[in-house]
């Protein structure tokens, strides 16, 4: 975008921006300006010089002297397999007879007796 500006519409845009924020508080943004770019570029070399130094000392790290020790082998004993309701043999309820059924007296009347 900044590479189609000719002269002419480059020293347009330059008016334009000193007429916004006026001839006192350029040089202040500019000044804002480098010391936000130099803090960035001072990061971000930080951060290659940390990535480098990482890389050297996991290049050249020494494996462990301690040995892991060996595990235990588990010993499994056979189970009786379960059986689920499904497997199961059915049984029939046993049955009990059912309570018959006793006539019922009725009470005399008071007429009769």
């Amino acid at each position: 975008m900044l590479s189609d500006l000719k002269g002419w519409e480059f020293l347009i845009l330059a008016a334009l921006v000193v007429l916004l924020f006026g001839g006192k508080r350029l040089p202040d943004a500019a000044r804002g300006l480098g010391r936000s770019l130099r803090i960035f570029k001072s990061e971000t070399r930080g951060l290659r010089e940390d990535d480098e130094a990482a890389a050297t000392t996991t290049a050249t790290q020494v494996p462990p002297t301690q040995a892991i020790p060996p595990v235990t082998p588990v010993v499994v004993t056979p189970v009786e397999p379960v059986q689920t309701p499904a497997q199961a043999p059915v049984q029939a309820p046993a049955q009990t007879p059912a309570p018959q059924a006793q006539p019922v007296q009725q009470a005399p009347e008071a007429g009769e007796h």
